[in-house]
């Protein structure tokens, strides 16, 4: 079965980072590999990304130099056959997006979706 890492870059967005997690954490897809790095933030958001901590298999606190150097810290640890990227304040369309993905890489010839 093919898995998929999920990398979530975020700093300071406790307004909106309990729904991204939770739009990753109800994909029906069940082998989902979910990999948070915050940027050491000091709203609360580090309370919400501990509340869905069993749901997380990465999850790092620490200072950094932004986004794009969060992004990479986050895909050097994904470990899965598909890397995407769910940014802190976005969310899926549905419970079936990771599905409609991985069942595209079923064919040989999808490099990307």
């Amino acid at each position: 079965m093919l898995t998929i890492s999920v990398v979530t870059a975020v700093f300071n967005r406790v307004d909106t980072v309990g729904q991204a997690l939770a739009s990753v954490g109800a994909q029906r897809w069940p082998s989902v590999e979910h990999i948070v790095i915050d940027g050491a933030s000091t709203d609360g958001t580090l309370q919400v990304l501990e509340a869905h901590r069993s749901g997380l298999a990465v999850l790092l606190s620490e200072r950094d130099g932004g986004i794009y150097e969060a992004l990479n810290k986050g895909l050097v640890r994904a470990t899965g056959d598909v890397v995407g990227l769910m940014h802190s304040d976005d969310f899926f369309a549905d419970d079936r997006v990771l599905e409609r993905v991985a069942r595209a890489f079923e064919n040989l010839a999808v490099g990307w979706v």
